[in-house]
């Protein structure tokens, strides 16, 4: 069967790239707007979800990868304060950054795997938390000017320089932070009969 992403983000054709050469990229269009009291983990799964069915329909006899992740501002007493989007410029990195400083970030990312001859679908999330370490204007704006990572939800690139910003990583799959749960992907790529590393 064809493997197909979609999503058109550079970020996460890397990463499946480091697990199969052979697969296709087609980025759905959809609206990313949260439904009214819409939890981050329910919105994270339907957009998941929203993104292989929207493809769907131009792929038979396929798996396709649907992926959507949010990035939860966490207080030190544990209470989730926003969803931090894209910033897309400096000056909403720079307050990105400025909220994130001494706190953490939970990037929570949802897949979808959809199997197109079989209308079978497999959906899970994971996630992976940043903590930040008490960060000054100097180093804020340093950062800023040398990575401009203003199309990271969160205004990092924890895999780049983001990495002096961070006092702690925590979660089970590094992959998680950047947008594919490959661990939790190649369990269900498995479940539909495609192994990545053959078992006999």
């Amino acid at each position: 069967m064809r493997i197909v992403l979609g999503s058109g983000s550079r970020y996460r054709a890397a990463l499946l790239h480091r697990i199969m050469t052979d697969f296709e990229v087609d980025s759905p269009n959809i609206d990313e707007t949260a439904l009214t009291n819409e939890d981050p983990t329910t919105l994270a799964i339907r957009l998941a979800t929203e993104k292989a069915h929207k493809i769907a329909p131009q792929w038979d006899n396929a798996l396709i990868i649907g992926s959507d992740q949010v990035a939860l501002l966490q207080h030190k007493d544990n209470a989730l304060v926003e969803i931090l989007g894209k910033p897309g410029d400096f000056e909403t990195a720079q307050q990105q950054l400025r909220k994130c400083s001494g706190q953490s970030i939970i990037y929570r990312t949802a897949c979808c795997l959809l199997n197109t001859a079989t209308q079978q679908q497999q959906t899970f999330h994971d996630d992976y938390i940043l903590h930040f370490k008490t960060l000054n204007n100097a180093q804020i704006s340093d950062y800023l000017n040398k990575e401009q990572p203003f199309d990271c939800a969160g205004a990092i690139k924890s895999e780049g320089l983001g990495v002096t910003l961070i006092d702690r990583y925590e979660g089970n799959d590094p992959s998680t932070l950047i947008g594919l749960p490959l661990i939790k992907l190649i369990d269900a790529l498995g479940k539909e009969g495609y192994f990545v590393i053959k078992n006999q």
